[in-house]
């Protein structure tokens, strides 16, 4: 199957960024891909996440949403849409989901962040978890492709660094991870923490990120990677908007699992 992670810089203006992200998701479509990744904070990237507020959505209906369903149909393919701020019934917090769409347009599966980044230097500060209202469940669920059946997984960002998580997405095929990692931790971990979940797993990950100086000021990572379940990079892109293509094979999971059964060998 042919993926595609399109890496954003996202701005504050959402039809813009709604505009944008539809381009790039055309031109994965194009090349073929049948799965399709959009990363963190896709439609709209503040200085500040409190003013996410002022754009989430209640679940199933707004812009942001109704755009992504549009697209997904139109161009027939399975699209994770990166993470959408959703209303919760508490006005000072919203909820950061990733939402997947089939090539119906409908929501296949919705994961709710769990992890939430708080971080504090003398330059930066981000404090999730005074804003965002934590899930609670680990997701993954099933796609079909011209291909066959994958498993597939969804995480976003934070998640990362927390490998108990991707454990308890059972033993999936591809796991999706949108993300907007900033310079600083991007550059000190992001690769080395997208390889190691490929390799515990024995699976693809889909690294999504955010990737350049923003319009509000914050300055993310990008590196946007496709990662085998050998934990071999097999496409990665610097910084800037664009779309990264990979293939990804059954047969490499499976040889994979069974050069080395590391799943079968766990004992906690």
């Amino acid at each position: 199957m042919r993926v595609a992670a399109c890496q954003m810089v996202s701005g504050i203006d959402l039809q813009d960024n709604i505009r944008r992200a539809r381009a790039l998701i055309n031109s994965a479509a194009e090349s073929g891909a049948e799965l399709v990744v959009l990363p963190q904070y896709f439609s709209y990237m503040p200085a500040h996440e409190r003013e996410l507020l002022a754009v989430a959505e209640s679940f199933g209906s707004g812009p942001v949403q109704q755009a992504m369903s549009e697209v997904a149909r139109k161009e027939q393919i399975w699209l994770v849409a990166g993470s959408i701020a959703l209303k919760t019934d508490d006005a000072e917090h919203f909820i950061d989901a990733s939402l997947l769409y089939s090539p119906s347009g409908e929501v296949a599966a919705r994961y709710d962040k769990i992890h939430l980044f708080n971080y504090e230097d003398e330059r930066e500060t981000y404090s999730e978890s005074s804003i965002i209202q934590a899930g609670h469940k680990a997701v993954s669920t099933q796609i079909e492709t011209w291909e066959g059946l994958w498993k597939l997984g969804l995480t976003v960002c934070f998640d990362l660094r927390f490998p108990e998580l991707f454990r308890d997405l059972g033993t999936p095929d591809i796991i999706t991870l949108p993300a907007a990692f900033t310079t600083v931790t991007g550059r000190a971990h992001w690769q080395t923490l997208v390889r190691a979940r490929a390799i515990e797993n024995q699976c693809y990950v889909i690294a999504c990120a955010q990737g350049g100086t923003h319009e509000c000021g914050r300055r993310t990572w990008g590196r946007s990677m496709v990662v085998d379940p050998w934990g071999q990079v097999v496409a990665e892109l610097t910084e800037g908007e664009g779309v990264l293509l990979a293939e990804v094979t059954q047969q490499r999971i499976a040889k994979v699992r069974k050069v080395l059964p590391a799943l079968q060998n766990r004992r906690i």
